[in-house]
C-alpha cells in the first residue's frame, strides 16, 4: 500500500475504531463496504484493509453477501492497545479505567514479589533510574515526561517478574497510564505518597524483598483505584 494509501487507512481506522468500541455501532450493525467507500470516499482496497485490522482486533466479522458485521464487545480483543485506547476515549472511560486499574491490582503486586526474587542487576538499575525519574519530574506539571518513567517502570516490574504473560501486559498498563494522562484523570501533580512508593519497590526490589515488594505495588493500585474514585467517578 502507498503512503497515501495508508493515510487513508489510518483516517478510516481513526473513525471505525471509536464508533464501534463507543457503541455507536450496536452489536449486530452491517457495514456496507460501498457505503464505506462512498462515506471516507476511499477506494475498496482501503476499506479491505481496514476491516481486516477491525477483524483482527475482533471488533467485526466479513462475510460474503452480508458485509461487515459488529461483533458484541464480549467477543472484542480487549487486551490489543488501540481497542484500549478507543475505549479508553469514548464515554464509557471510567468503566474501563476501574477494569483495568482492577486488573493491575491482581497481576502487578505478585510480579513485584517475582521481581523481588528474579531481577537482574541491569533490571534494578533501570527500576531505580525510572523512580528517580518520577521523583524529578513529580512536580512543575511535567505529567508527560513523568509518564515516560512511570510507564517504562511498570514495564520493568512485569519483565523481572520472569513471566512472559506479565511481561506482554507492559502495553496494557502503558496504555492505562497514558490515558489516564491524556484524558486528565490525573492531578496536577502526581501524588507524592505514590511517587515515594515506586521509590521504595524499586529498593524492595534490590534488596530481594518479596514481601515488601509486593506489599508497596498493592498500595500503589490501591491508591490508583482511589484516585479514580475522585477524578472519574463511576
Amino acid at each position: 500500500m502507498t503512503s497515501e494509501g495508508r493515510g487513508l487507512h489510518a483516517r478510516l481506522l481513526a473513525c471505525l475504531g471509536p464508533e464501534i468500541t463507543s457503541g455507536e455501532y450496536p452489536p449486530g450493525t452491517i457495514l456496507r463496504t460501498d457505503s464505506l467507500e462512498r462515506r471516507f470516499d476511499v477506494s475498496r482496497t482501503v476499506v479491505r484493509e481496514a476491516v481486516r485490522v477491525l477483524e483482527s482486533m475482533r471488533l467485526v466479522e466479513s462475510r460474503r453477501r452480508v458485509g461487515v458485521t459488529v461483533r458484541a464487545a464480549e467477543e472484542w480483543n480487549v487486551w490489543d492497545p488501540q481497542v484500549i485506547r478507543w475505549r479508553l476515549a469514548g464515554s464509557d472511560r471510567p468503566r474501563q479505567l476501574r477494569s483495568l486499574t482492577m486488573l493491575r491490582s491482581a497481576v502487578e503486586p505478585v510480579a513485584a514479589r517475582l521481581a523481588a526474587r528474579l531481577a537482574t542487576p541491569r533490571q534494578c538499575a533501570e527500576l531505580t533510574g525510572h523512580a528517580l525519574g518520577m521523583v524529578a519530574t513529580s512536580r512543575g506539571q511535567l505529567l508527560d515526561a513523568y509518564l515516560v518513567h512511570d510507564v517504562a517502570f511498570h514495564r520493568v516490574v512485569l519483565r523481572a517478574s520472569g513471566n512472559e504473560m506479565f511481561a506482554r501486559l507492559g502495553d496494557v498498563v502503558a496504555e492505562v497510564l497514558a490515558g489516564r494522562t491524556e484524558h486528565h484523570v490525573m492531578f496536577t501533580d502526581p501524588d507524592p505518597a505514590a511517587v515515594t512508593l515506586h521509590v521504595q519497590v524499586a529498593e524492595a526490589v534490590r534488596a530481594g524483598d518479596e514481601e515488601r515488594a509486593e506489599r508497596l505495588t498493592r498500595e500503589i493500585t490501591t491508591g490508583a483505584m482511589a484516585e479514580l474514585d475522585v477524578l472519574a467517578p463511576p
